[in-house]
């Protein structure tokens, strides 16, 4: 394991995987009394203590000692705060870290992010046994992303060594060691059950395999696909089932700079991670603990990663709208979360707000396109949708298709295109995926409109 076995060769390390064992485990499913809170908060205020923007140096103001009213009294730290300073956030020095990533988000900043092996641990084994109940007791893997430097990457082939699942990581992206053709050959052989891999990767392989009349044979041995690295929706994942005959999740929900903050189950839902993170809603109300808080409720995800060492954050205003859910089939208490995203992800085109996640309900859930691509003047008063031609599809239908798209659109976004137009082929970065991909710079273009 890169990730995991690598980094248990102390003693120490040892025993802070088996006090994560057991920890996870014991609260696996449920929402841990407020006593754990207590003791964990402590902890993770006295590390936050030891930085500079909780307390160490002589130009802040200390926090003071842990107490619960003062944890609750505390200030929301802004998520462009972290941005702005992330290394005032840090415990640890770059150069003191095991690990070391940057992500860069849909803001395009890079965001520096030390790790310590507890970081690690800690982030591996909650994810993992969360998504024990998913994954089969013989699983081949294939982690299908399409950089080798992503986190969660790292974090994928970690689960697979501590679930001992084979896995191989694949990056088709890595020119002359993993391209297309050799992530073709490799399936033939290895035969994966589960394929961990972005949404616009996935798209780009469903696309290259249908092209060469591949998909049906390859897809056979394929019990499901696990979505990860960007936003993606129910009509997208209905889609991508049909193309490959299998199950698809939302696999997880969460940041480098936070860790995991919730996992899909069995009956395709997310649930948050309570034993790692300490959650709360951003509401007209105030800030209040999540758990406080009834079914069906909605607000700004704020969270406090409990088992953070590197980089520990106190009340971070993640800046996602959710909602909670409750009542799951799988019967965890833990509660299940849609995340709607965050209102700086969009636009505005003739003053009605666009999201990821709406147009691309619109794309997915009404036609066969394999991508997209808006062209938006600078003013916000033009936007045209271009569509790339689905797998097989003739051009006969494509009337009806844009009348579909533009009702569909009027419905759902309150706006009408200036034109929806398909095309056979769009620009490989609005597919790409993961960390090659923003939405802003990638399924976004800027153009000029005569008057």
């Amino acid at each position: 394991m890169s990730e995991v076995r690598v980094i248990l060769h102390t003693d120490k390390r040892q025993t802070i995987l088996r006090e994560a064992q057991d920890e996870i485990r014991e609260n696996q499913g449920r929402i841990p009394a407020e006593y754990f809170y207590t003791e964990k908060l402590s902890a993770a205020w006295q590390r936050a203590r030891g930085t500079r923007a909780y307390g160490a140096g002589e130009s802040r103001a200390d926090i003071g000692e842990f107490s619960l009213d003062r944890f609750r009294d505390l200030p929301v730290t802004p998520r462009e705060s972290l941005k702005a300073r992330p290394l005032d956030f840090a415990a640890v020095s770059p150069t003191e870290a095991s690990k070391y990533y940057e992500t860069t988000g849909t803001t395009g900043q890079p965001t520096p992010t030390p790790r310590r092996a507890e970081d690690t641990i800690w982030n591996t084994v909650s994810v993992a046994e969360a998504w024990r109940p998913l994954l089969g007791s013989d699983e081949r893997v294939v982690i299908l992303l399409p950089s080798d430097i992503v986190p969660v990457a790292d974090l994928v082939a970690g689960v697979c060594e501590y679930l001992d699942h084979a896995h191989i990581r694949a990056y088709p992206f890595a020119t002359g060691i993993s391209d297309w053709d050799r992530l073709e050959s490799m399936w033939r052989t290895y035969r994966p059950t589960t394929v961990f891999v972005a949404p616009g990767v996935a798209l780009q392989f469903t696309r290259l395999l249908a092209q060469r009349g591949q998909l049906d044979e390859l897809n056979s041995s394929v019990e499901r696909l696990m979505l990860l690295g960007e936003v993606n929706t129910a009509p997208f994942r209905a889609r991508l089932g049909r193309w490959w005959n299998a199950d698809v999740y939302d696999a997880s929900y969460g940041s480098t700079e936070t860790g995991t903050l919730a996992a899909a189950c069995a009956h395709g839902r997310q649930h948050l991670l309570p034993a790692a993170t300490y959650f709360e809603l951003a509401t007209p109300e105030g800030v209040v603990p999540l758990h406080d808080r009834g079914c069906h409720e909605q607000g700004r995800l704020v969270v406090t990663p409990l088992n953070a060492h590197a980089r520990p954050l106190l009340r971070l205003d993640t800046g996602d709208e959710v909602s909670v859910e409750a009542d799951c089939p799988c019967g965890s208490a833990a509660p299940g979360i849609t995340v709607h995203g965050r209102s700086s992800d969009g636009l505005r085109v003739r003053g009605t707000p666009l999201s990821v996640r709406a147009v691309e309900e619109v794309v997915y859930g009404v036609t066969d396109a394999t991508g997209y691509l808006l062209e938006v003047d600078s003013e916000g008063t033009y936007a045209r949708l271009l569509l790339e031609r689905g797998i097989g599809a003739g051009r006969d239908g494509e009337p009806e298709e844009c009348r579909r798209v533009q009702a569909r659109s009027e419905e759902l976004l309150g706006l009408r295109w200036d034109g929806v137009v398909f095309v056979n082929s769009l620009p490989a970065n609005t597919k790409s995926g993961a960390s090659q991909k923003s939405w802003k710079r990638s399924n976004i273009r800027e153009v000029e409109v005569a008057r």
